[in-house]
C-alpha cells in the first residue's frame, strides 16, 4: 500500500474555523519538534533525501525520505531512536545505504520545526483519512517561517476520499494549495541564512543585497520541462503535462497567496502573475493538443479556467502599461501623464489567485488527474511513502461524494499523434502568417494566441520530435511570438491611453507613438512569419 497525502496552507484568519470543525470529534494533540540534517554542500537534498530527527510527545522518531523506483515516488524509512542521536546504521541494506556511504562531508543539523499537531481519524464511504492539522515555526539560523498546514493522508481506501474530504475543507475556509514540504521550505530556508550571513561591505551596498536574496527567495517559478516518451499512453501523456502545469499554477498562486509573508511583507510581484498566466495558459494548450486523442477534463473545469485567466489579464494588463511600456514612452517625450488607478479588487491577482473557487479548480483538476486512471502515481503536489499512520488520531465520521469516473486506457501512438497535430497547427499559422499585413486586429489577436499555443505544444513533446530540427524551428517561432506579444501589449496600450484623450492631452503623444511602433512590427512579423517558413519542418 501507498500513503498519499494532501497538504494545504490553513491561512490566519480560517485558523479558528478549522480548530471548531475539528473540535466536533475527539481529537489528539502530539507536540513535535524535529532537527534536518545535511552535509554543508546540501548533498542529501540534492539526491532529494530528506532526513530528521523528530521528538513526537515523548518518543524519539528518526525518518529518511528519498525518491523511489521512479521520479514521483517516495520511500519512507522510520525508525525509533532512545534519544536525540542519528544511528545511520539503521539503512543498511535499504536503498538509502549508496547515498549515505557516498556522503563527503559530515552531516549536521540544518533547519528545525516545532510543531503543535491536532489529529482527528475521518472515515468517509470512499475509505479512511488522516487529518493533522500543524501550527508552529520553521527555523533555520536566524530566520523563521510560520508553519499553519493541514493534511488528509489516506490511511484506507480510495484517493477520493481524500479529495473529497480535502475539496470539502478548502471551500468551507479557504484554504490554499502548497506544494513544498516542510524539508523543501526548510532547506530553502537555510541556503538563505547561509547567503545572508556571507555578505559583507558597507551598509549599503549590504542592505541591497540582503534585499535582493530575500526577494529571489520568493521568486516567481517558471516552466519546468516534461519528459514524455514514447511507451507512454496518450492519457499518460496528458496526465504528466497537467500535473507538470499545475506545478507552475499552485507555486505562483501560493506566493501571490501570501502563504509565508501574510501580514509580515510582500512578496508577491506582476511577474507573479505573469507566470501564473503563462502556466494556466499552457495547460490550456495541452489540453488542445490532446483533444481528439484522448478524453480531456470535465468541459466545467474546461471552461471555468477561461474567467480565471480574464480576470488575471486585468491585472497583468496594468503591470504591462505601468513598468513596461510607460518607461518607453516617457524615454521617447511622452509629457507627464497620470494613469490613475485601473486595478478594481475584483481583478487583483492576489484575491484570485488566494480565492475559493481558484484553488477548489486546482483541486478538481488534481482529482481528476490522479483518478481518472485510479492512479497511485506520485507527484511533488501528492506525497507519498510506504504507510505509516500516525500516532494517537481518534475516529469520526465524515460524508462521503460520488465516486470519481474511471478513464479506460487509450491506446496510441503517441509520437505520431503529437507530431501531426503540431504540423496542422504550423501550417494554420502559416497560412495567415504569411498574409499578416491583410489580417485585421482580431485575427491578428488569435494568431498569437495559437503561436503560443503551438510553441508550448513543442515543449510538451520536445522529447519526442528530432532535436536537431526542433531547435533552429523553435528559435525562429519565439522571433515570431516576441513580435506579437509586444504588439498585443502596444494594442492594449493604445485602448487605454485612447480613453484618456479628452481628459489629458499627454495621450496624443501616446497614441501617434504606439501606432507609429505598431506599424514597424507588423513589417517586422510579416518577415518573422516568413523566415519560420523556410525553416526544416520539425516533424520529419
Amino acid at each position: 500500500m501507498a500513503e498519499q497525502e494532501l497538504k494545504l496552507h490553513v491561512p490566519r484568519g480560517a485558523r479558528p474555523g478549522v480548530m471548531r470543525e475539528l473540535a466536533l470529534r475527539p481529537v489528539a494533540r502530539v507536540r513535535l519538534r524535529a532537527s534536518y540534517f545535511d552535509t554543508p554542500s546540501r548533498e542529501l537534498a540534492q539526491a532529494g533525501v530528506a532526513l530528521r530527527l523528530r521528538l513526537e510527545g515523548r518518543k524519539w522518531v528518526q525518518t529518511l525520505k528519498m525518491p523511489g523506483e521512479h521520479a514521483l515516488a517516495r520511500i519512507e524509512l522510520n525508525n525509533a531512536r532512545p534519544n536525540r542521536s542519528l544511528d545511520l546504521g539503521a539503512y543498511v541494506g535499504t536503498p538509502a545505504e549508496a547515498i549515505l556511504a557516498a556522503l563527503r562531508e559530515p552531516l549536521g543539523i540544518c533547519y528545525e520545526t516545532d510543531v503543535q499537531r491536532v489529529l482527528r481519524l475521518v472515515r468517509t464511504r470512499h475509505g479512511t483519512v488522516e487529518i493533522a492539522y500543524d501550527t508552529g515555526r520553521l527555523r533555520a539560523g536566524a530566520l523563521e517561517l510560520p508553519i499553519s498546514e493541514i493534511e488528509f493522508e489516506l490511511i484506507s481506501g480510495r484517493l477520493a476520499a481524500v479529495f473529497s474530504l480535502g475539496r470539502r475543507w478548502q471551500k468551507a475556509h479557504g484554504l490554499v494549495v502548497d506544494a513544498r514540504s516542510k524539508s523543501e521550505r526548510g532547506d530553502q530556508l537555510a541556503q538563505l541564512d547561509q547567503r545572508l550571513t556571507a555578505i559583507a561591505g558597507d551598509a549599503e551596498a549590504a542592505l541591497a543585497a540582503r534585499s535582493a536574496l530575500v526577494a529571489d527567495f520568493w521568486a516567481p517559478s517558471g516552466a519546468a520541462p516534461v519528459a514524455l516518451n514514447a511507451e507512454m499512453s496518450a492519457a499518460q501523456a496528458l496526465r504528466a503535462v497537467t500535473f507538470e502545469c499545475l506545478e507552475q499554477i499552485v507555486r505562483n498562486s501560493a506566493v501571490l497567496a501570501e502563504i509565508d509573508t501574510a501580514g509580515v511583507c510582500r512578496a508577491a510581484t506582476s511577474e507573479h502573475i505573469h507566470q501564473l498566466r503563462v502556466g494556466v495558459r499552457r495547460l490550456r494548450s495541452a489540453w488542445a493538443l490532446f483533444d481528439g486523442i484522448t478524453e480531456l477534463p470535465p468541459e466545467n473545469l474546461r471552461q471555468e479556467i477561461r474567467r480565471y485567466f480574464s480576470m488575471l489579464g486585468g491585472a497583468r494588463d496594468d503591470d504591462v502599461l505601468r513598468e513596461a511600456l510607460l518607461p518607453v514612452l516617457t524615454k521617447a517625450g511622452l509629457p507627464p501623464i497620470d494613469l490613475g488607478n485601473t486595478s478594481s479588487e475584483g481583478d487583483d491577482g492576489a484575491s484570485v489567485a488566494a480565492g475559493r473557487e481558484f484553488q477548489g479548480w486546482i483541486l478538481d483538476v488534481m482529482a481528476w488527474a490522479l483518478d481518472a486512471e485510479h492512479t497511485a502515481a506520485h507527484h511533488p503536489l501528492i506525497i507519498a511513502a510506504p504507510v505509516q499512520t500516525k500516532a494517537g488520531a481518534l475516529s469520526g465520521t465524515e460524508p462521503g461524494e460520488p465516486a470519481s469516473q474511471e478513464l479506460p486506457p487509450v491506446p496510441a501512438a503517441l509520437r505520431a499523434e503529437l507530431r501531426n497535430r503540431l504540423r496542422r497547427w504550423h501550417r494554420r499559422i502559416l497560412r495567415e502568417g504569411l498574409r499578416f499585413a491583410e489580417l485585421d486586429e482580431e485575427t491578428r489577436h488569435d494568431l498569437r494566441k495559437r503561436v503560443k499555443r503551438l510553441r508550448y505544444g513543442l515543449q510538451f513533446s520536445e522529447a519526442l520530435l528530432p532535436s536537431s530540427r526542433l531547435k533552429p524551428y523553435r528559435k525562429k517561432l519565439a522571433v515570431v511570438q516576441d513580435i506579437l506579444g509586444d504588439m498585443n501589449d502596444l494594442v492594449v496600450g493604445f485602448a487605454r491611453f485612447e480613453q484618456m484623450r479628452d481628459a489629458q492631452p499627454s495621450a496624443w503623444f501616446a497614441c501617434g507613438w504606439i501606432r507609429s511602433r505598431l506599424e514597424t512590427l507588423a513589417q517586422e512579423a510579416a518577415e518573422a512569419f516568413r523566415e519560420l517558413s523556410r525553416a526544416k519542418r520539425f516533424w520529419r
